[in-house]
């Protein structure tokens, strides 16, 4: 039986916390909450957390303390905690330089500080993309070597990350989850916020974007949401085998000739056409198509030239099921619930809608639909 643990989650109230939070209260766990601006935890499905199950305080992670009241802060660090969760974060892109600093560097050095004064575990939630543009195989071992950066966010993480090494160079005891591409759940496609790639993938499928500087040989790693929060769940529990050493949380690897594949089988899409980077030209873009690739897929266009593979062997150890098999598959998951829900527009017509247009109800559209005397009937008139 799992001991019962004391823990802190920052960010809860996000998309990644709020399944960590869901996941440690359904184990037993007793569970503070640091939230910022959000009255109520909700999980990624719409589901609310029963309040009298988490211990909520108000808190800002930029600011010392985590911004905490005196009387929360001074009881958390009088031994009231027996492990940190940060999962607190900017993760979007586009973003002004210092608030990436404030909120992911500046909010990982003050988990660092409560650890310390609390003599609390860190389970530190990064990226796997502070492998910056390296291509290859990316080693759960490795941080720094190098890499050029593609924007803010990484650059900010890396910072994040190296701080928390630092700390355990110097004492603290402290575990690391890099996800990558996090998206919707792995059999619904559920997601609580379109963000990232959702956005790219709306302006694409739409055709507001039809040519993106890509490499079809590159790999894109969407990874669903309930998977990353049980490789941090499993970390955070399993601490004493985890300690000291990181942690991929990534999907299957998706070729982004795969990608381009599978958004053709969808009749109502645009499929974008990818370049090689050393043949596309934005000046030559229309207008608006020039505007929407300035100021949102240039954010992005580096993940689409990327050709690296992520390591998993630590995460393997550690007993945790793989998150996929199928990259292709899980996008068309994520592609349905999208025009389910309206996200990526009208869903295509069912049989029944369709039969109704010809106005064929009742016996002749079931007739239609199994391809009896109806259907030859309809097949005739039409002609």
């Amino acid at each position: 039986m799992t001991q019962q643990l004391r823990v802190l989650v920052t960010g809860a109230a996000g998309l990644v916390g709020a399944e960590v939070t869901a996941r440690l209260v359904a184990a037993g766990h007793q569970v503070t909450a640091v939230v910022h601006n959000t009255p109520e935890l909700v999980r990624n499905d719409g589901t609310p957390l029963d309040p009298a199950t988490v211990t909520c305080l108000p808190g800002d992670v930029t600011r010392p303390r985590l911004g905490l009241s005196d009387a929360p802060y001074a009881a958390l660090s009088d031994g009231a905690i027996d492990r940190i969760v940060h999962c607190a974060a900017i993760t979007d892109f586009g973003r002004p330089q210092e608030h990436y600093q404030s909120v992911n560097v500046d909010g990982t050095a003050h988990a660092i500080e409560l650890a310390r004064a609390a003599d609390a575990d860190l389970v530190h939630v990064s990226t796997a993309y502070v492998c910056g543009e390296r291509d290859g195989l990316i080693r759960e071992t490795e941080l720094d070597e190098g890499q050029q950066l593609a924007n803010a966010y990484e650059a900010s993480k890396l910072k994040a990350e190296t701080l928390v090494h630092k700390a355990r160079a110097e004492g603290m005891r402290a575990a690391v989850v890099r996800p990558s591409i996090v998206v919707g759940d792995e059999h619904t496609g559920v997601v609580r916020d379109y963000k990232n790639i959702y956005v790219v993938l709306k302006l694409v499928t739409e055709g507001k974007v039809r040519s993106v500087p890509g490499l079809y040989e590159a790999r894109l790693d969407l990874v669903p949401v309930g998977y990353v929060a049980d490789v941090i769940t499993r970390v955070t529990e399993r601490f004493e085998e985890a300690e000291g050493r990181t942690f991929h949380a990534v999907g299957a690897p998706l070729a982004l000739r795969d990608f381009s594949d599978v958004l053709a089988e969808y009749p109502s899409f645009h499929v974008p056409r990818f370049v090689p980077v050393t043949s596309f030209d934005a000046e030559r873009l229309p207008l608006m198509e020039r505007r929407y690739y300035d100021r949102i897929v240039t954010l992005y266009e580096s993940y689409f030239r990327r050709r690296m593979k992520f390591d998993g062997s630590n995460t393997e150890a550690l007993g945790v099921r793989r998150a996929l098999d199928d990259g292709p598959d899980f996008l068309r998951t994520l592609i349905n619930h999208c025009l389910a829900a309206g996200y990526l527009g009208t869903p295509p017509p069912d049989v029944t809608d369709v039969l109704a247009r010809l106005g064929l109800t009742g016996a002749g559209a079931a007739d239609a639909a199994a391809g009896g005397p109806a259907a030859n009937d309809s097949d005739g008139a039409d002609r």
